[in-house]
């Protein structure tokens, strides 16, 4: 990050914090209880030291890569290290670990990830249910092979190409979506094109989880025009995540929550 992103990620923070909200200024029994017992709890489960023993060799591999980045606009290769890579682009413990109890509580069949990065989160993502479908799809091809070490033992399947030509055929072999977490092109259009693509395959039940959604006044322009489909009924904003869901019998809700 530049010191102008980062003086504009403080600044939204900032702004955030004034307008967030904490469980009192919850009115919603499903969503009082989605951010008592499992987003705000620091729980600790049997998955997660295996996990973060695989984050802590990554983060002492000075292998080099080749990566090629799809996630904010044209396609560009660099030279990167494996630890560089866990330090700056793989998912933070907490929020990885926020995505374990979610899927646990919610209990998703079919679950999605755009951006598999280190496949540090998608083991996080696969840990609850282990007969659960998940499908991650990543753009770089170095990188999804250092993503296959971390998942030998996962039931995760991995798809590697750009998300243009790989998203839509990965859909199309699931029955439906139960969760998709969207994690890989940061700017608006493609997110809002991820984000279409996936409704076709959404339900009632499903959990849409975006990343990073103040990242960019573009993202947040992202956020709130998928807040605005009126086929979303419910959303949470937790600045560093957003959650979406399509629960039909309730009446259109935003939440901004501070964790």
């Amino acid at each position: 990050m530049s010191i102008s992103q980062v003086l504009g990620t403080l600044y939204r923070y900032a702004r955030f914090r004034q307008h967030a909200g904490d469980a009192h200024s919850i009115h919603s029994p499903f969503v009082f209880h989605l951010y008592t017992e499992v987003l705000r709890p620091d729980k600790q489960y049997y998955a997660f030291e295996g996990i973060e023993q695989h984050r802590q060799r990554l983060l002492r591999d000075t292998r080099s890569l080749e990566i090629t980045d799809f996630g904010a606009g044209a396609a560009r290769s660099r030279q990167r290290t494996v630890q560089e890579l866990a330090r700056r682009s793989a998912q933070r413990p907490q929020r990885a670990q926020l995505l374990f109890r979610l899927v646990e509580f919610l209990r998703p069949a079919y679950l999605v990830e755009l951006g598999t990065s280190l496949g540090l989160t998608t083991a996080y993502l696969a840990a609850p249910n282990p007969q659960a479908s998940v499908v991650t799809l990543e753009g770089c091809p170095a990188t999804a092979a250092l993503a296959r070490e971390t998942l030998r033992d996962t039931q995760a399947q991995l798809v590697v190409g750009p998300l243009e030509e790989t998203l839509a055929p990965a859909l199309a072999r699931l029955p439906h979506v139960d969760f998709v977490y969207f994690d890989a092109n940061h700017r608006r259009e493609p997110t809002l094109r991820y984000f279409r693509q996936c409704l076709a395959k959404a339900h009632e039940a499903t959990c849409f989880v975006f990343d990073d959604i103040h990242w960019s006044r573009e993202m947040e322009q992202a956020w709130q025009e998928i807040q605005a489909h009126p086929d979303v009924t419910l959303t949470l904003d937790l600045f560093w995540l957003g959650l979406v869901f399509f629960r039909q019998k309730q009446p259109k809700q935003h939440f901004r929550l501070r964790l």
